[in-house]
């Protein structure tokens, strides 16, 4: 096996760990704290990619544009969450993933409805079009790019939620909310600014996802399914979690389709063995998801309480 594949893949891993992490991060924190399950989570990984890529089109800056975006998405999780979810708190699951169904519906149509139903291509900056030699080879700016982002975000999340008084309440809100409200915190504002943190961050993931694919409706339903799985890995409700289970779909994903056709070619013929690792390679994480529940069933780091 190539080594310089093999590098090459691990970045490829490690770049799509980081946009499942900023996915993920955001729906633990929903699900553990708000115990709300939000299958509408996808949708603001969708948006965040479309109003970036508006306004890159219209103020012709990158950097302007991302920042603008992930405010506005942050706004509209704020308002979806204070209109729509608000009341079904504490509520049968069953309600919430119907009500969060419904907004995959609305978001989707309302996409159409405001783009267009074309897919649409957010063109990167001219600084992050060209490649860098990484290890001998040259590697996309772009890619490095989301990793970079990636990893600081993650670091700044740990400081907010570990080093931080809203990261301290929000700690207790995961906890005991009751005793949190008792003590004068507004428990509906602080879940509205949980909320929205965790829609900017899919709005950064889908951001970073627009110059590598195509943005287009429904894209976000897509990668629910994968921060799913890497919530159940890493533990429901730990950010800790979230970032190891992150890490390690994005490799196993990444090295499973990259490499396995190789590895089953050395002892079947090419054509059965390119079928049988496409196969093996799109099952590769939910086996590795059946094999940390068999051993760790609350994940491999599950937040305390």
């Amino acid at each position: 096996m190539d080594l310089l594949l093999l590098l090459q893949q691990t970045l490829n891993g490690l770049q799509l760990g980081v946009m499942l992490f900023l996915m993920a991060a955001g729906l633990t924190l929903i699900f553990g704290i708000m115990d709300l399950i939000n299958l509408a989570h996808g949708s603001f990984y969708m948006l965040g990619a479309y109003v970036t890529a508006w306004l890159v089109g219209l103020v012709d800056s990158f950097l302007p544009a991302l920042a603008l975006a992930l405010l506005l998405t942050a706004a509209v999780g704020f308002l979806v969450e204070a209109v729509a979810l608000r009341r079904l708190y504490g509520r049968d699951h069953l309600y919430q993933v119907l009500a969060t169904f419904g907004l995959i519906l609305f978001f989707n149509e309302g996409i159409k409805l405001l783009f267009g139903p074309q897919p649409i291509f957010l063109q990167p900056p001219v600084w992050l079009a060209g490649q860098l030699p990484v290890f001998g080879a040259p590697y996309p700016v772009v890619r490095l790019a989301i990793i970079a982002v990636g990893l600081a975000s993650a670091l700044l999340l740990w400081w907010l939620i570990g080093r931080t008084r809203l990261g301290m309440l929000i700690r207790a809100g995961a906890d005991d909310r009751e005793m949190v409200q008792a003590l004068g915190v507004d428990i509906a504002r602080l879940f509205g600014l949980i909320f929205a943190l965790g829609a900017a961050l899919a709005a950064l993931a889908g951001a970073m996802a627009g110059p590598i694919l195509a943005v287009r409706i429904g894209m976000g339903e897509d990668i629910l399914i994968l921060a799913f799985v890497v919530i159940v890995i890493g533990g429901i409700g730990s950010i800790r979690g979230a970032f190891v289970g992150a890490l390690l779909v994005g490799l196993v994903d990444t090295y499973g389709r990259a490499l396995l056709p190789d590895v089953l070619g050395l002892f079947l013929e090419r054509t059965m063995a390119d079928a049988a690792g496409a196969s093996i390679a799109s099952m590769a994480i939910y086996i590795l998801m059946a094999l940390v529940l068999a051993f760790r069933p609350r994940g491999l780091l599950p937040a305390r309480g």
